[in-house]
């Protein structure tokens, strides 16, 4: 028997999943999964922070949105602090002056440093790696399986269901009401909401959706050996070269995160990191930072989605009714996931945006999928 729904949404990652816990709230939701656990893929491999000035003007809108979210969660959420306290030093290298100056002249909290203070704050880099250099000291690391779990335990204490192992094989409408098909499955709802990641191009064919050109685009991590010592490297803010190829961030107390920043366009998969991406990680980081890397203890590979111009797809489908696309997050998808939830229902509500979108200058036609038709 099909059973009815007031709203479906497809995947539960953090994206899927924060939309799910606050419709849940006055709507009986379904949260379609095809992995065996929510969120494997990007939610779960995320290394996420919390940084006001990251991604384009929609992202860092969305992001401002959520900050009172991050800091103060509803009361039982989650048992431990959703962010802590990390900041971010902007490397510009010789040639990269111009794109600091422009960054900061964008940026709201991040300042000019000295060469010598950015030494201070991350003693093991090299001088002639650092041209100039801008600190944000309210960069703030992020719990993302804390924010993640608190999102679904929400959804499910709001009596949501959550369906593991069921991809959408097949939707159509009829007299306004989607038919989802899955392996586990056949279920009704008016409401069809797109928060599929890397597969949110396929799930809109499923459905006789035209596809919005979000391509998925691989990004690889690798942890080391932190700076031995003490304070050594565990209070070190991230690190990250101006211009996004390379950067690091303390993880745990005794290791490093390293990244070369990238982002090759692939296609939905179980995303593996390649031999090529790793070393250029560690040539990059030890041009840097006078760091040996002597051991690789892991690595691993996710995907951020994008849209064609890069900025979100939040919205309703301008040219079939009843779905809504939430997806197109990018590597923002974590630290805009409060923001974006709070959109999702004010549009399915059709009730007024909350003044925390309003004072952050959130746009619903910024972010709007009609952009691209």
């Amino acid at each position: 028997m099909v059973q009815n729904f007031d709203i479906i949404i497809v995947g539960a990652g953090i994206a899927g999943a924060s939309a799910a816990a606050v419709l849940a709230a006055d709507h009986r939701i379904l949260l379609l999964e095809r992995e065996e656990q929510a969120g494997y893929h990007s939610t779960g491999r995320s290394a996420a922070m919390y940084i006001v000035n990251y991604g384009p003007q929609d992202v860092r809108a969305l992001s401002l949105a959520g900050r009172d979210f991050f800091f103060g969660p509803p009361d039982g959420f989650t048992e431990h602090p959703l962010v802590s306290p990390r900041g971010v030093l902007m490397v510009a290298h010789p040639g990269q002056e111009a794109a600091l100056e422009a960054e900061l002249a964008a940026s709201v909290g991040m300042t000019a440093i000295s060469r010598e203070t950015a030494q201070e704050l991350v003693p093991l880099l090299r001088p002639e790696a650092i041209a100039a250099a801008g600190y944000e000291a309210d960069a703030q690391d992020i719990d993302v399986a804390a924010l993640h779990q608190g999102y679904l335990r929400l959804f499910r204490s709001r009596g949501g269901e959550l369906l593991l192992r069921a991809p959408v094989e097949a939707a159509e409408r009829n007299a306004g009401v989607w038919s989802v098909h899955t392996p586990e499955g056949s279920f009704s709802a008016p409401l069809l909401i797109n928060a599929a990641g890397a597969w949110a191009d396929t799930v809109a064919q499923r459905a006789g959706v035209r596809p919005l050109g979000i391509v998925p685009k691989r990004r690889t991590a690798l942890i080391i050996e932190g700076a031995p010592g003490e304070p050594g490297s565990a209070r070190w803010p991230l690190v990250a070269d101006c211009g996004e190829t390379w950067y690091c961030r303390p993880e745990a107390s005794t290791k490093l995160l390293l990244s070369p920043a990238d982002a090759t366009p692939t296609e939905p998969c179980d995303a593996r990191p390649e031999e090529l991406d790793i070393a250029l990680a560690v040539d990059r980081f030890q041009q840097a930072i006078d760091l040996p890397v002597r051991r690789i203890e892991h690595s691993w590979a996710g995907l951020r989605s994008f849209t064609p111009d890069g900025s979100l797809a939040i919205g309703p489908d301008p040219e079939v009714e009843g779905f809504l696309w939430l997806a197109g997050q990018g590597g923002y998808g974590i630290q805009t996931a409060p923001g974006a939830a709070a959109l999702v229902a004010s549009l399915v509500t059709g009730a007024p945006l909350s003044k925390a979108l309003l004072d952050a200058g959130v746009r619903p036609e910024v972010v709007s999928p009609a952009r691209f038709r």
